[in-house]
């Protein structure tokens, strides 16, 4: 017989956290109490898609997903997905548009919206909001757990462990869920920053800082392909960002050293992208070589590419040489950018790794050392690529754990 829950505690006010809240409250009687270190909750949530909040993915499924057993996230993906969470945000009043690639936004264009429905839910539902309140230990105490915030204490029949992951430390990124959970038993796996700019020790990203491309990305080490994606790219100050390159971030931080960023520039084969530089050439033979992809790519980017091949910038395009129109065409097609790392965590949007998915029940997330202690979201060791498939695994996993096994 499953126990009856009558005061449940959430700990951590983010995406996670809220739905584990108010899907607990659903049971009429029960008192669920939200619990935030911040002085307010969802701060994190407001700051996701550059403050749009791109709140789940119409593509996202279960085999999108990283972590040492992916497969842990499948029922509660397969049981809450992209559907269910518009049809919940739906209920709750958020009007929402869904834009190329599947990305699900806030019709507003703003994450603010997000939050708003959310806090109206809650309150709705009478879930008691105490933030300013971290905890900083629990204890199991016969069939309930006791919560402290400094000299104060809580006694809850059930604890959600929606604490969220190390990323983004300036916006309530911690390791509290973590400390929380070892000290409970609880292992986890090394932590690495995951959706976050590149590092490439190239001084090329310099000139081309604000630049922003469609191309084809391949991390490689030596000849070994560790990563690939495709879509938009930002060149910043001192490498790379953008969906694109967030989706190779958590492959550059497990890749060790000797890593090459290779990118393609142009959506054709070497013959093809040969014949728009030999056709520039015989248009316009007086034009500095600087010139030689303008009007295809970005001027400064273009311009970048010519001194790669080592040609200069100001001599008439009429004296390249056939060689010279092939090397300059190969560096647009396989631009290199040696890689020396990530921007680390207080830029990531997600952290890889967390709590061993192995102590946890993926039916309800319940933990297997504790009747009546759960985890869901970033805190757990699963996280997804860009474009709101980790907001989906927030959405499924605390739906889960807030049916606290029902």
């Amino acid at each position: 017989m499953r126990q009856q829950f009558t005061t449940v505690a959430v700990v951590g006010g983010g995406a996670s956290g809220i739905i584990a809240a108010l899907t607990a409250a659903e049971v009429s009687g029960r008192h669920v109490l939200l619990l935030e270190r911040q002085q307010r909750i969802g701060r994190k949530l407001l700051a996701t898609g550059n403050g749009r909040c791109n709140l789940t993915n119409q593509n996202a499924s279960p085999t999108d997903y990283f972590g040492r057993d992916p497969a842990f996230a499948e029922y509660a993906l397969s049981h809450f997905g992209p559907v269910d969470a518009q049809r919940f945000f739906s209920r709750i009043g958020l009007l929402t548009v869904t834009e190329p690639g599947g990305r699900v936004y806030p019709f507003s264009d703003s994450s603010n919206s997000v939050l708003d429905v959310l806090r109206f839910a809650l309150d709705r539902a009478a879930v008691e909001q105490r933030c300013s309140f971290p905890v900083d230990e629990i204890i199991p105490k016969g069939k309930a757990y006791l919560l402290k915030s400094g000299n104060e204490t809580l006694l809850a029949d059930a604890v959600i462990l929606a604490c969220g992951g190390a990323a983004g430390a300036k916006l309530g990124g911690v390791m509290d869920g973590y400390r929380l959970g070892k000290a409970l038993g609880h292992r986890r796996t090394s932590l690495y920053p995951s959706l976050t700019r590149i590092l490439t020790a190239s001084d090329y990203p310099r000139s081309l800082k604000g630049v922003r491309v469609q191309a084809s990305l391949r991390l490689m080490r030596g000849d070994h392909l560790l990563a690939e994606s495709a879509g938009e790219v930002q060149f910043t100050e001192n490498g790379v960002s953008g969906p694109a390159g967030f989706d190779l971030s958590r492959a550059v931080s497990f890749g060790g050293e000797g890593q090459v960023l290779h990118l393609k520039l142009l959506p054709f084969e070497s013959e093809g992208i040969l014949s728009l530089v030999h056709a520039r050439q015989k248009q316009f033979p007086e034009l500095e070589a600087s010139e030689l992809f303008t009007g295809m790519l970005h001027n400064r980017l273009g311009r970048v590419l010519v001194k790669a091949a080592g040609i200069p910038a100001t001599v008439p395009l009429k004296t390249l040489t056939p060689e010279d129109l092939r090397t300059a065409a190969r560096k647009c097609e396989d631009f290199c950018l040696p890689v020396r790392g990530t921007d680390g965590f207080d830029a990531a949007q997600v952290t890889a790794g967390g709590l061993i998915t192995d102590d946890f029940d993926p039916k309800t997330m319940q933990s297997r050392l504790h009747p009546g202690l759960y985890a869901c979201g970033e805190l757990l060791d699963i996280d997804g690529p860009c474009g709101g498939y980790n907001l989906q695994w927030a959405w499924a996993s605390g739906r889960l754990a807030g049916r606290l096994g029902t």
